[in-house]
C-alpha cells in the first residue's frame, strides 16, 4: 500500500500545457482583458487547453462555467472590498474537481494541476472546490481576506 501511494503521488499525468492557457492568462493578469479564464484537459487526454475567457464580473456566470460533473481549472481576478481599506484584487486559481465528477478525471486532473500551476506566475490564493459553496463568492471572500492582512 506505501509502494501505491508513493507511485501516485510521484507521478505526472504528463499533459503539457497549451501556450494559448499562458497567453490568456497574461492578457488576464497584464491588461486585464478578461475576468476570468476556464482551463480543461482536452479530449484527447494531451493538453490543457482553455474552454473560455470572458470579461464578465458576474461571479454566478463564473461558477456556471464549472461543470456538476466534471473537473477544471480556472483563474478569476477576484476583486473586492475592504472597509476603510478600499479595492483589493487578488488572482484566485481554482481547482474544481466536484463530488459528482467520476474517478478518472478527478485523478487525471490532481494530477495535472501542478503543470498548469506552475506556469501561472503572480496566483495569490489557491481555492480547491468540490461542491459549489466551497467555490461561492462568501468562501472565496473569506479565505482571500484571510491572506489579505
Amino acid at each position: 500500500m506505501l509502494i501505491y501511494i508513493h507511485f501516485v503521488h510521484e507521478q505526472s499525468s504528463g499533459i503539457a500545457v497549451n501556450d494559448a492557457c499562458i497567453a490568456a492568462y497574461h492578457e488576464l493578469k497584464l491588461k486585464k482583458s478578461y475576468k476570468y479564464i476556464v482551463f480543461k484537459i482536452s479530449d484527447d487526454k494531451t493538453q490543457i487547453e482553455v474552454e473560455k475567457t470572458s470579461t464578465s464580473s458576474d461571479y454566478d456566470e463564473f461558477l456556471s462555467n464549472l461543470p456538476s460533473d466534471d473537473c477544471r481549472f480556472a483563474v478569476y481576478d477576484f476583486i473586492f472590498e475592504i472597509p476603510d481599506a478600499g479595492e483589493r484584487q487578488k488572482l484566485c486559481f481554482y481547482f474544481w474537481s466536484p463530488d459528482t465528477a467520476k474517478i478518472k478525471p478527478k485523478m487525471l486532473y490532481a494530477s495535472s494541476k501542478e503543470a498548469i500551476r506552475k506556469r501561472l506566475d503572480g496566483i495569490n490564493t489557491e481555492i480547491q472546490g468540490t461542491d459549489i459553496d466551497e467555490v461561492s463568492y462568501k468562501s472565496v471572500f473569506d479565505k482571500v481576506m484571510r491572506t489579505t492582512r
